[in-house]
């Protein structure tokens, strides 16, 4: 099925939500063990837990990547845990390369022969459009998502992508430019590209603009909960309950008194409680739009 029919599909029917996969080593709680083997235990249970509730996890492979190769086969063996139980994969990786090497970068995420299972990458666009293609046309033959750096939630985006070119930010330029390859991509039941972009929703005006110059790309939006948005800021570019995919991490992942449960039924209590939260929030906000 068409990535962006499949991510439509999740969001009608779970919402928005997107968990976040960021293994910080001290903050996992001690009933799941130390080192690898720990974290490896969080997250089965943090994905066993996510049934019925959030159909869209976002790992983010730096964390793992600190772990080496053990770090990696890791990351592999949850993804694939993730894809057994239904849910999309979006691979925060950020890669952004030329040429040959960049060809490498999309079949080692989205061809047939990855190491590892995901449905989409991150991707950065700022060596040029070129750099893009490679995933874009591997994303075309395998039915996956690509998702375009545009505006992040850092305070430091506006180094770059606020810069005024031609009487417009960077941001806009790089939406600009991809807006028609965004439209090209458009799922034939839900309307809604295989191209997402990152809006973060710290900035909730600018994404209001860009869902102007973008009305077919979903939004994956960080910096939601953690960093301070609101779920009205996160959901500010929805479209009749879709478009957007917010994702929450820590707060979910390691709320107030996970790290100090006694045992796997407390800590099922409190990831529970701190999920529905986020869920229903979202829900309502989106409702709201």
């Amino acid at each position: 099925m068409h990535f962006g029919d499949r991510l439509a599909g999740a969001i009608q029917k779970y919402g928005p939500l997107c968990v976040g996969l960021d293994p910080h080593p001290n903050s996992i709680p001690a009933i799941f063990g130390q080192g690898l083997v720990g974290v490896e235990a969080f997250f089965s249970a943090v994905l066993q837990r996510l049934g019925g509730h959030c159909g869209i996890i976002k790992p983010q492979i730096a964390f793992f990547e600190r772990y080496g190769p053990e770090g990696l086969a890791v990351l592999a063996r949850l993804c694939a845990q993730a894809r057994d139980a239904g849910l999309i994969v979006l691979m925060d990786a950020k890669r952004g390369d030329i040429g040959s090497t960049a060809s490498a970068y999309a079949s080692a995420y989205l061809g047939p022969d990855a190491w590892v299972h995901c449905d989409a990458i991150t991707v950065n666009p700022y060596m040029g459009m070129d750099t893009l293609e490679p995933f874009l046309g591997m994303a075309d033959e395998r039915d996956k998502g690509v998702i375009v750096l545009v505006r992040t939630s850092n305070p430091g985006a506006a180094d770059f992508e606020e810069l005024i070119v031609e009487d417009k930010p960077l941001y806009q330029h790089i939406a600009d430019a991809l807006a028609p390859f965004a439209r090209e991509r458009r799922g034939l039941s839900s309307g809604w590209s295989s191209l997402m972009v990152v809006v973060g929703a710290t900035a909730p005006v600018e994404a209001r603009h860009l869902r102007l110059a973008l009305p077919h790309s979903p939004f994956l939006v960080p910096g939601y909960g953690a960093q301070g948005a609101s779920a009205a800021d996160a959901v500010t570019a929805a479209m009749d309950g879709q478009g957007v995919v917010v994702n929450s991490s820590r707060g979910i992942l390691f709320a107030p008194g996970a790290f100090e449960a006694d045992n796997a039924a407390e800590w099922e209590c409190i990831f529970d409680a701190a999920l529905t939260k986020a869920r229903d929030d979202l829900n309502v906000a989106m409702k709201m739009r």
